[in-house]
């Protein structure tokens, strides 16, 4: 269940993703909060490079890594503006992160691009359930995933 703390944090990861649009590339964002609450790392999309892995949610859990015992990692939360995508879900997992909290779905995210003309990632876009199936998940939050589509809705106007 989100709550209003996770909300919060929720908020800043639209921010980011917001930042990652200005910065021409695709609206995503997020960020690490440790088991007391305290946002450790945070990151926005950075593929627009051409290195289609530089997700956010990948260099969080690699920031992780190297920066937080097995058991920070175990206690951590992971908020994200989009539902993470399969290669960034299995190395939450890899990692052993805890909970997933997301603004909008992978479901959600399928959707909008279809009724934007946007062609289909080349990889397939499973829950996260689908890939950790022991991650707590909660999402999507139904007010931030409408910030989210907007997103979305801005970096393909025209396609």
């Amino acid at each position: 269940m989100i709550d209003d703390a996770d909300r919060a944090v929720l908020r800043r990861c639209v921010e980011l993703a917001a930042q990652a649009l200005a910065a021409a590339d695709e609206p995503f964002g997020s960020v690490l909060v440790d088991r007391d609450g305290v946002r450790r790392a945070e990151d926005r999309n950075r593929v627009a490079g051409g290195d289609h892995t530089r997700h956010p949610e990948l260099a969080l859990a690699r920031w992780a890594a190297a920066h937080l015992t097995p058991r920070q990692r175990a206690q951590a939360t992971v908020y994200t503006s989009g539902e993470h995508c399969p290669m960034c879900a299995g190395a939450h997992g890899w990692v052993g992160l805890g909970r997933i909290v997301y603004a909008s779905s992978s479901q959600q995210l399928v959707a909008w691009l279809d009724e934007l003309g946007v062609p289909p990632p080349p990889v397939r876009p499973l829950p996260i359930r689908e890939v950790v199936p022991s991650v707590p998940v909660d999402g999507p939050d139904p007010e931030l995933a409408e910030e989210v589509r907007a997103l979305h809705r801005r970096r393909h106007a025209g396609s």
